[in-house]
């Protein structure tokens, strides 16, 4: 599917847009490709935009002083990315996003995203829309780390990515999780043995 399609369908879910309404949305997205371990935010950066994800997969991440990872989030296919803090405050970027995989994306910098947001109505409740389930998850994945064991969590990804273990390697896997990638092993091997 082409990226403008996938845009279209993504926001059909949420608003109806006219064609002319949704073209001059697409107008203000840039696409880009970028390869397997490219980053579009390194930790430092000013962010200026965030991204949406036509094919492939990146990551969100943390590194510690200790150089040890944690990946915040995957985004697959019309999932968006971006260090979300960096961009709504200025601040300069805290965590990194980079590609798992050789990705397509659609790039809407933040001027954009509010131009469009003044124009019309029902690109700024798309949104709001859109920000209020990004918190959503971001508290029930919180929960989840505070209130389940490690088996659980994994099960939960399972359920949320049905294709991760297609094209991501295990070590991003249990960096997702938290745990080592003897831990994982061991929870894979037990899942496919029962």
């Amino acid at each position: 599917m082409d990226a403008k399609h996938l845009l279209r369908q993504h926001i059909a879910k949420t608003v109806a847009l006219t064609d002319e309404q949704f073209e001059h949305v697409y107008a203000h997205f840039e696409p880009l490709s970028y390869k397997k371990g490219q980053a579009l935010i390194a930790e430092g950066d000013v962010v200026t935009s965030e991204f949406f994800v036509v094919q492939g997969c990146l990551k969100t991440f943390h590194l510690t002083n200790e150089l040890k990872m944690f990946i915040l989030q995957f985004a697959m296919p019309t999932w968006w990315a971006s260090d979300y803090q960096a961009l709504y405050s200025g601040q300069r970027a805290t965590v990194g996003v980079d590609c798992v995989t050789d990705v397509e994306l659609l790039r809407l910098s933040a001027e954009n995203r509010e131009k469009l947001c003044h124009e019309l109505h029902d690109v700024e409740r798309f949104f709001r829309w859109r920000t209020n389930w990004g918190y959503v998850a971001a508290h029930k994945r919180l929960l989840s780390f505070m209130s389940t064991d490690v088996r659980q969590r994994y099960e939960e990804l399972l359920k949320q990515y049905p294709l991760l273990y297609q094209f991501v390697p295990k070590n991003l896997i249990a960096a997702y999780l938290g745990v080592s990638r003897e831990t994982l092993s061991r929870l894979y091997q037990s899942r496919h043995e029962a």
